[in-house]
């Protein structure tokens, strides 16, 4: 019996194998939404930083506004600044532009948002729910994966514009 089955269960099992290593995306009209990822932090952390990837294929302009979580007491939209100094600072920032047809990265160095005040343990391998709230998409649940601690999030398998 074991035998019938077990060449079957082997095939299932490799063909789902792809499906679990790709990156996850969520999509709002013309918005995709591409890996939200958090970067696992050391037990007891009160700070972790998220990034992901917007896409806008549409003929107009939206806003990202804010992020929602609930496994944080704040979550901020940030930039890293670097001035002529070579000091590289974070600047909060009221909202992010994404135009028509355009592609905008948050990731380390960068645009960022920053999770303050963590209530649940930020560990590899968990999904922890979250809304991006845009001017004209409106509120985008999405999932932040949490990822390998200091490895930013692996996207070479979608194609951006």
């Amino acid at each position: 019996m074991i035998k019938g089955i077990a060449a079957p269960l082997c095939a299932l099992m490799l063909a789902l194998a792809p499906v679990s290593g790709q990156a996850h995306e969520a999509q709002a009209g013309a918005l995709t939404i591409i890996h939200p990822a958090i970067p696992a932090v050391m037990s007891g952390a009160q700070a972790a930083a998220g990034y992901f990837t917007i896409v806008n294929a549409g003929d107009s302009a939206d806003r990202l506004t804010a992020v929602e979580v609930d496994f944080a007491t704040m979550a901020m939209l940030h930039a890293s600044e670097t001035d002529a100094g070579g000091v590289t600072r974070m600047v909060d920032v009221a909202a992010v532009e994404v135009p028509a047809g355009a592609t905008v990265k948050f990731a380390p160095g960068g645009l960022h948002v920053m999770f303050m005040g963590l209530s649940a343990p930020i560990a590899e391998g968990v999904l922890l729910p979250g809304t991006l709230v845009f001017d004209h998409a409106g509120k985008v649940p999405v999932e932040f994966m949490v990822t390998t601690a200091g490895k930013a999030p692996d996207m070479s398998g979608h194609a951006m514009p």
